[in-house]
C-alpha cells in the first residue's frame, strides 16, 4: 500500500488542496461579503450610486462564490472526520448563525433588487444585507481565530481576528470596484479603499503582540528566521497596495490586495500546521483511513478540473460589462 500521494503525505496533500480552497473562497467571497460593508457604510450624495455600484458589480456572480465553502466542507468531512466533529460541535451556534447569514444576506440581496429604490422595503432590505454581510465573516474570522489559540469565538485574539476579517473584506471590495466604476465613483471606493486598508494595518499591529501570548503554536512557527520573508512580504504587498491605490493604479492595486491575502492566509497555515485546531487535532490525528483520502485526492482532479473552468467562464461573460460611472 502507498504512503504517499505523488510524493506528498496523503495528509498534507489534502491540506494543501484545503488552503487553495480556503484561499480562493476568502479572495472571491470576501470581495463580495465587503461589498455588502461598503453598502451597509456608504455615505454620501452619491449612497445610492454607490449601492448600485455594488449590486452591479457583485449580481452575476455572488451566487458562484459559496461553491468554494461547500467544496471546504466536503474536503474537511471526509478526509478528517474526527476535526469536522470537534468543530461541528464547538461552534454549533456560530456556524449555524454563519449559514444563516449567508441564506439572509443572499434573500435581502434578491429582494432589495427587485424593489424600488424609494420604498422602505428596498431600505430595509438593504439593511439586513449589509448587517448580514457584517455578521458573517466576522464570525468566520473568529473561527479561524479560534482553532489558532485553542479558545472560543468570544476570546479577544478571536475577536480581533473577525474585525480584522472585516477590514480585509472591505479592503478587497473596495479595490475591485475602483476597476469596475468611473469618475466620481470610482473616487468614492477609492476613499473607502484607504480607509480600510488603514484599518487593516491597525488591527494587524494590535494582534501580533496578543498572538503572542493567546497563540503560542502560531507565534512560536511565526518567530522563526525561515517566517521572516513571507511575514516582510506581506507587509511590502501591504505597503505597495495602498500606494497603487493613492496613485490611482487600480488594476496593479487589485494584484497586489489578492497577493496579500494569499501571503496571510498561507502565513496562517504554516504557522498552524500541522493542527487543525489546538492543542488536539491534528492532520495526522484526525485523518480518515489511507483509502479515503487517496481516493478523496484522485477525484479532487475532476471536480477542480469543471470547477475552475466554469467560474472562470462565468466571470469573462458578466464581467466584460459597461463599467458604472457618474
Amino acid at each position: 500500500m502507498q504512503n504517499t500521494w505523488f510524493g506528498l503525505q496523503p495528509e498534507l496533500a489534502v491540506g494543501l488542496v484545503m488552503l487553495l480552497v480556503l484561499t480562493m473562497y476568502a479572495i472571491f467571497a470576501g470581495a463580495d461579503f465587503g461589498g455588502g460593508i461598503l453598502d451597509l457604510v456608504s455615505f454620501g450624495p452619491r449612497r445610492k450610486q454607490q449601492q448600485d455600484a455594488i449590486s452591479h458589480a457583485m449580481g452575476p456572480v455572488w451566487e458562484a462564490n459559496h461553491v468554494w465553502l461547500i467544496f471546504m466542507v466536503v474536503i474537511l468531512f471526509t478526509a478528517f472526520p474526527r476535526a469536522f466533529e470537534a468543530l461541528s460541535i464547538a461552534f454549533f451556534v456560530p456556524f449555524h448563525l454563519v449559514l444563516f447569514g449567508i441564506v439572509l444576506r443572499g434573500a435581502a440581496f434578491v429582494f432589495r433588487a427587485n424593489a424600488d429604490v424609494a420604498s422602505f422595503q428596498w431600505t430595509a432590505w438593504a439593511r439586513v444585507f449589509g448587517m448580514a454581510s457584517v455578521i458573517t465573516p466576522f464570525l468566520l474570522g473568529a473561527a479561524l481565530g479560534a482553532v489558532s489559540t485553542g479558545g472560543g469565538v468570544t476570546h479577544p485574539v478571536s475577536l480581533g481576528i473577525g474585525a480584522l476579517t472585516l477590514a480585509v473584506c472591505a479592503y478587497l471590495a473596495a479595490v475591485f470596484l475602483c476597476n469596475e466604476t468611473e469618475g466620481d465613483l470610482q473616487e468614492d471606493f477609492r476613499f473607502h479603499a484607504l480607509g480600510a486598508g488603514l484599518t487593516v494595518a491597525v488591527l494587524a499591529a494590535i494582534l501580533l503582540p496578543l498572538i503572542k501570548n493567546a497563540a503560542p503554536l502560531l507565534w512560536s512557527h511565526l518567530a522563526q528566521p525561515t517566517s521572516a520573508p513571507p511575514m516582510v512580504a506581506g507587509a511590502v504587498l501591504a505597503i505597495l497596495s495602498a500606494w497603487a491605490v493613492g496613485a490611482r493604479r487600480y488594476g496593479l492595486a487589485r494584484i497586489l490586495a489578492v497577493a496579500e491575502v494569499v501571503i496571510i492566509l498561507g502565513g496562517w497555515a504554516f504557522g498552524q500546521w500541522p493542527y487543525i485546531i489546538y492543542p488536539d487535532y491534528t492532520v495526522h490525528n484526525s485523518a480518515a483511513p489511507g483509502p479515503s483520502i487517496r481516493f478523496l485526492l484522485n477525484t479532487l482532479p475532476f471536480g477542480l478540473g469543471l470547477l475552475i473552468p466554469s467560474l472562470i467562464l462565468l466571470f469573462v461573460v458578466f464581467k466584460g460589462r459597461r463599467r458604472p460611472t457618474v
